[in-house]
């Protein structure tokens, strides 16, 4: 991908610290935050789809409950989070309500998006509220994690959400112009990489291992996030949100940042990690009618073009998928339970409610989580 191609990109997961969004860690600063909305509102108006990673809910949390240091206590961490995601989404949703734009609050964590049912389900979820305009806000769920609440930990959150949702960039906005040769700090002669392959095997050693006071791990944990996100083919921006207007300078292709390229296009380098990703749970036989329609024209599986269900496969397993003659055909993630499959085999998918009482999906397995053998 080059830079004049940002313009036609039509879905990016945008990645806010708490460094550009709170008063040194205290509190949120409104009036940075109205500034951020703006220009993702300018990004959006270009027929961008956008989904935000933030932080901030700790720093909100803590000046809310009138805390001036910050606590040690898991527990409190924890109640500094839960209390402060009130003010952050408050002041997202008034933002860009300004512009009649809807948002919606996503909390997730790390297993949210490693257990395979709760990953479609998250998934699904935002192809919804993307469908519908609504622009999702996802925050790591703060309150029930086990480790060290730390500020700003939402890089590798934010690469695993371009993952789930096929984004196809990436933009992690830090207090650094992108990607030095050598760590600016110490080095004065430090070059910036304006553009690289992700597999680029010295970028990593580029990258410095320290943070700044507010962020975790700092440019180092950006390259690895780049190198996440491109497991399904989505590039990477990594650029200064103190530069006026960042966003939509970087949507028309300003060369401003780190441009960090995966190797594969976004379709195939998906598909490539479905096929390898999982173990396959069970097998579908289907129908030579829905063999050829997989096949030749490139759609979702239906239950009415399926024989038979082996395997006491989950929701959002891997399944095989088999021709009449027990020849592999395709593989992916199966939408319903094995028992649930079993009652709608064969049957058109208007009938799914009224067989299951409800629908997940029209398909067992939809084409974008589908992989021809």
């Amino acid at each position: 991908m080059e830079r004049a191609a940002l313009k036609k990109t039509k879905r990016w997961v945008i990645k806010l610290g708490s460094a550009l969004l709170t008063n040194d860690g205290s509190g949120l600063n409104q009036q940075e935050l109205a500034k951020w909305v703006a220009q993702m509102v300018i990004v959006r108006q270009q027929g961008v789809e956008l989904i935000i990673v933030s932080s901030g809910a700790v720093a909100e949390g803590m000046k809310r409950l009138g805390w001036t240091t910050r606590p040690t206590a898991l527990n409190e961490l924890q109640a500094a989070a839960a209390v402060g995601q009130m003010g952050l989404v408050q002041a997202y949703e008034s933002e860009f309500a300004k512009s009649g734009l809807h948002t919606a609050q996503i909390l997730m964590t790390h297993d949210d998006l490693s257990n395979r049912a709760r990953y479609l389900n998250a998934r699904s979820t935002i192809q919804t509220l993307v469908e519908h305009g609504v622009i999702p806000v996802i925050n790591e769920n703060d309150t029930v994690v086990t480790d060290e609440i730390r500020f700003g930990d939402n890089d590798t959150l934010a690469a695993l959400t371009a993952n789930l949702i096929s984004a196809d960039v990436l933009v992690i906005l830090t207090d650094q112009q992108g990607l030095y040769d050598s760590n600016p700090r110490e080095n004065p002669n430090a070059q910036l990489i304006k553009q690289a392959q992700v597999s680029r095997k010295d970028i990593e050693a580029m990258a410095s291992p320290e943070g700044g006071s507010l962020g975790r791990g700092g440019m180092y944990t950006k390259v690895m996030a780049a190198k996440r996100a491109a497991r399904s083919g989505t590039a990477t921006l990594i650029a200064s949100g103190r530069e006026p207007n960042i966003l939509p300078k970087l949507f028309a292709g300003d060369d401003y940042g780190t441009l960090l390229i995966p190797d594969l296009e976004p379709i195939k380098a998906r598909k490539q990690w479905l096929a390898g990703h999982l173990q396959a749970r069970g097998v579908l036989m289907l129908d030579d009618g829905a063999v050829r329609v997989l096949m030749q024209q490139g759609r979702s599986l239906l239950p009415v073009g399926v024989i038979e269900a082996q395997g006491q496969f989950k929701r959002g397993e891997m399944v095989i998928c088999q021709d009449p003659l027990g020849r592999e055909v395709a593989r992916g993630l199966v939408n319903y339970d094995w028992d649930e499959a079993q009652k709608i085999l064969r049957q058109p998918s208007h009938k799914i409610v009224e067989i299951l009482g409800y629908m997940d999906d029209v398909s067992l397995i939809h084409r974008d989580n589908l992989v021809l053998s």
